[in-house]
């Protein structure tokens, strides 16, 4: 993989958004097909990263850290932040699923009709940061992708939203605002007490290597003037690079405890990340931001947003804190359990069609939790498919809610029946839909499930972190979601035709080509992965087995360390 593809996969919306700027307001109609160049521009350069995606231990493909922001700061040695990108087992299914929802947020799009150039312009920047997250390797770079993507998602709400859009744009804000505080009192506590050994190595001269210069720190035997400081985040995950005496510093395994810096780090990271999941009781931001939102936009919010907070939890809480993994373990997996049975019974209670779809996804972001708190090979899958998955469903979930509310400007279960009757082809579509968001077998959904739910049974017998009631109490979730998915089907497509709201000139028409073209493709994918989830499974399961070797050796580590044992 060219080292280059990387940035070049970030930056391809860009020339677009710069067009669209340029151009004037009387080429509005050119606005979203340049958009959507753009965005295909990096879809297919995301297919080619998963395509050219091979697994190699210890390395980042697509591969690339350059010098950005160097500074000298005298005694306290060097500030050093870089351009670092890089895709591996945790990112590269993320990368494919961004290119995948932006390409049908954009299709989507073309249903926007006001203010179109402040639109479009702002969806390109907002793919751009999404996608700079997933592949950014320097904590810094990271936290200035993931701040920049709230500002674009923060205007899309509000100026292109419903009614209470202001409101729930600025609850919007707020909510991640706080988690980009905690998150950030983090970050820089890690740069505080990490160092780059390579930079650090060539500082010191040419015969100095990495290995020497490590042994040095850990002896307490590097001047503090010799060390450059950094935000890396493959840096960061190697005690050999902590400074011994800092804020997290885990030699000897004896700091995780509440007495600590470093434990009172990862709960701090934990709920930052855990907002943007959104995890119970955190979510409360999310049904107001779906019901408000466009079309476009909560696909983008459900699809690939949410995914961030998952992301969060494998690089940065247990990448960087695996000791957590055995101390908080079973209070994540219960968290997880909560939000799984919470999310589905508010689901069930709900009369908008978007808000049932908004509180299903905070439901199915619970597997995420249970599947990562297990430490099985099978939890780990099921957790990264159920994302990607997800990912599918829930833009599928938005578009169908978009279809119906475009023609009758009505969301409300109750005021419908008979759909398909008057709407077949659509109607087959949402039953593919819902019964793929279900996890109906045969679809992608059923695999993420199952996985997680061997993973959570396999973690009794394995580390005993999920005991077994857990596991069995999670899997009411899937009763519940059953329930509310079938009964809404049932309320709202069959019986006899009615609806309460005024359809123009009296016809209710079924899926134009454009609205085919966005939801059929969803939908075969969630077949074609649910029929062979290796195609997905396959690049990843190598490298997130290594991934859970380092989390098993480094947190009993640390934790055991830290107990006494």
């Amino acid at each position: 993989m060219e080292n280059q593809l990387l940035t070049l996969l970030i930056f391809a919306p860009l020339p677009a958004a710069l067009l669209i700027l340029a151009l004037p307001d009387h080429r509005v109609k050119w606005f979203p097909w340049i958009n959507l160049a753009g965005i295909i521009l990096q879809s297919l350069l995301a297919l080619v990263v998963f395509l050219q995606f091979e697994y190699e231990a210890g390395a980042f493909a697509g591969y690339i850290k350059q010098d950005w922001i160097t500074i000298s700061m005298g005694n306290l040695g060097m500030l050093s932040i870089d351009y670092h990108l890089g895709v591996d087992s945790i990112s590269v299914l993320m990368v494919l699923l961004t290119g995948i929802v932006m390409l049908i947020g954009a299709i989507s799009s073309f249903s926007i009709q006001h203010k179109r150039k402040g639109y479009f312009v702002l969806y390109a920047l907002l793919s751009v940061n999404i996608m700079g997250c997933f592949v950014a390797l320097d904590f810094f770079l990271f936290y200035l992708f993931f701040e920049f993507m709230l500002l674009p998602m923060y205007f899309l709400i509000g100026l292109w939203g419903g009614k209470r859009s202001a409101y729930a744009s600025i609850k919007f804000f707020l909510y991640t605002l706080l988690g980009s505080v905690l998150i950030l009192i983090v970050m820089i506590g890690l740069y505080l007490s990490t160092i780059d050994p390579v930079e650090t190595s060539m500082l010191m001269g040419e015969s100095t290597t990495v290995e020497e210069v490590q042994q040095l720190l850990q002896n307490g035997q590097l001047e503090e003037r010799s060390m450059v400081r950094t935000f890396s985040i493959p840096a960061m995950a190697d005690p050999n690079n902590t400074i011994p005496g800092s804020l997290l510093d885990v030699i000897d395994g004896q700091y995780f405890d509440r007495s600590h810096f470093r434990y009172w780090a990862f709960i701090l990271l934990f709920i930052g990340f855990a907002i943007k999941l959104p995890m119970v009781p955190v979510h409360t931001w999310l049904p107001d931001a779906h019901v408000e939102a466009p079309t476009p936009i909560s696909v983008v919010l459900a699809g690939i947003l949410l995914k961030i907070g998952g992301y969060g939890f494998f690089r940065f809480c247990y990448g960087l804190f695996p000791e957590a993994a055995y101390e908080f373990g079973f209070i994540i997996g219960l968290l997880g359990v909560i939000s799984i049975i919470y999310g589905g019974l508010n689901a069930m209670a709900q009369r908008d069609l978007k808000k049932l779809i908004a509180y299903s996804s905070v439901s199915h972001m619970g597997f995420v939790l249970l599947g990562l708190a297990s430490l099985t090979e099978e939890g780990l899958l099921g957790a990264m498919f159920m994302m990607f998955s997800h990912g599918l469903t829930s833009s599928a979930s938005f578009l169908v809610a978009g279809v119906i509310y475009d023609r009758t400007g009505d969301r409300l279960i109750e005021n419908y029946s008979g759909l398909a009757s008057q709407l077949p082809r659509f109607t087959f579509l949402v039953v593919v839909v819902f019964f793929a968001s279900l996890g109906l077998p045969g679809f992608s959904g059923f695999v993420a499930e199952l996985l997680t739910f061997l993973g959570a049974f396999a973690s009794a017998g394995a580390n005993s972190i999920i005991p077994q009631w857990l596991a069995i109490l999670a899997l009411a979730g899937l009763i519940i979601s059953a329930a509310y998915y079938l009964w809404t089907i049932q309320r709202m497509f069959f019986g006899e035709y009615w609806i309460r709201s005024t359809v123009k000139d009296g016809v209710l028409n079924d899926l134009t080509r454009r609205e085919w073209l966005m939801i059929l493709p969803l939908a075969l994918l969630m077949l074609l992965f649910g029929i062979l989830p290796n195609l997905l499974i396959d690049p990843i399961s190598e490298g997130l087995r290594v991934y859970l070797d380092f989390i098993l050796e480094q947190g009993q580590l640390v934790f055991l360390g830290s107990k006494g044992f």
